[in-house]
């Protein structure tokens, strides 16, 4: 069986966790391609954490929010570093404590506190509706945020008349070097890139605000609307790229193997397989899947089989298919796309996927079997 991401590149934009996710990536046949859009500060480092810790000593909140597990171990962690840990466990034991999901839930009590408060749906949405259901008026309630704020949380409890300390473990900011974001925006605006991943949506506008700053962000825009597919870990990372009417993969559950999944059934869906030569043909990123086996494919003959594929059946004569090798980059006259066709064809490992035919052009000889191409299922 192909794997479902075999011949697809793959880019991977998060700074945490990025191994894990390129893994799940690779295991699954993709080539990744990694440049992190943003540098997460070092906990032990952050000023502004051990300032808020330290307002916790000095004024215990009535309620804590634990947003994430990593978010909220890493801050009892750095209080251990500063000295504080097990005063800020006092103050916090006597609170109100809620988690939004289970690995939340898991780290509050692993921290030797009470068992938190979680909401079914695992969603910060019926953890506010739930903190609002009370009287919060004077209530000091301590926020753990994990990367990013959460302006309508926040201020919805503000409104509700609640004193709200936000926790900021592990703050975002830019990269240090943006070589290698670099290096991922040219490939995606190029189409080199099948799909981008995105774990966070400081990730997703570091992005944007990289390829403003380079002044290419329509160009980067056209792609990931276009032919890049964008792979989200949620709705809150999709917002920046959906303020630009980008749109994308969104699992159900919010978590890397489900993103993974995602795209495994995303990416695959949008190539047909096509009957073609009596073999079935699918074109993937930087290869073809000829009867369920993976041929790698150069540059050159990516873009022959792309512009052959866009029309099955029929003949693209050798001037459009010279003048697609431009547009890649590719030098050619008539004489070094019939030198590329035959290279493509001993890639394909199958001389009759693309037919010759005499004084027009190429052609990849289409025989619909009962109904029009269908669509793989890896």
């Amino acid at each position: 069986m192909t794997d479902e991401l075999a011949g697809y590149t793959v880019a991977v934009t998060a700074a945490r966790r990025a191994d894990e996710l390129g893994t799940l990536l690779e295991n699954r046949g993709a080539r990744v391609m990694h440049g992190p859009a943003l540098r997460i500060l070092p906990l032990s480092d952050d000023a502004e954490l051990r300032r808020v810790s330290l307002r916790c000593l000095d004024a215990p909140p009535d309620v804590v929010v634990a947003t994430t597990g990593i978010g909220f171990r890493g801050w009892i962690e750095a209080a251990d570093g500063w000295g504080i840990g097990a005063e800020l466990l006092d103050a916090l034991r006597p609170a109100q404590l809620l988690a939004r999901g289970p690995k939340a839930r898991g780290a509050v009590r692993a921290a030797g506190l009470p068992d938190p408060w979680s909401p079914a749906s695992e969603s910060s949405a019926e953890l506010l509706s739930h903190l609002l259901e009370q009287e919060l008026a004077g209530v000091r309630i301590a926020v753990q945020l994990h990367g990013q704020p959460l302006p309508d949380f926040a201020e919805a409890l503000r409104c509700a008349g609640a004193e709200v300390v936000e926790v900021p473990v592990y703050r975002w900011t830019a990269p240090a070097d943006t070589t290698a974001l670099e290096n991922l925006l040219r490939s995606v605006c190029a189409r080199e890139i099948d799909a981008v991943t995105f774990t966070s949506a400081p990730a997703a506008a570091g992005l944007l605000s990289l390829a403003a700053r380079l002044r290419c962000e329509e160009e980067l825009l056209a792609a990931l609307r276009g032919p890049v597919l964008v792979a989200c870990v949620g709705p809150v990372t999709h917002a920046p790229l959906a303020d630009h009417d980008v749109p994308a993969v969104i699992p159900r559950r919010f978590r890397l193997g489900a993103l993974v999944r995602s795209l495994c059934e995303a990416l695959p869906d949008r190539a047909p397989t096509l009957p073609v030569g009596g073999r079935e043909l699918q074109v993937r990123g930087h290869a073809a899947v000829v009867d369920g086996v993976v041929r790698p494919l150069s540059p050159q003959g990516r873009t022959l089989l792309g512009v052959l594929a866009e029309r099955p059946g029929r003949v693209v004569s050798r001037q459009d298919l010279a003048e697609a090798l431009r547009r890649s980059g590719s030098p050619a006259d008539e004489h070094a796309v019939e030198q590329a066709v035959a290279r493509l064809r001993a890639a394909l490992g199958a001389a009759q996927l693309v037919q010759t035919v005499i004084k027009r052009g190429y052609r990849l000889p289409l025989e619909p079997m009962g109904g029009a191409p269908r669509c793989a299922q890896p």
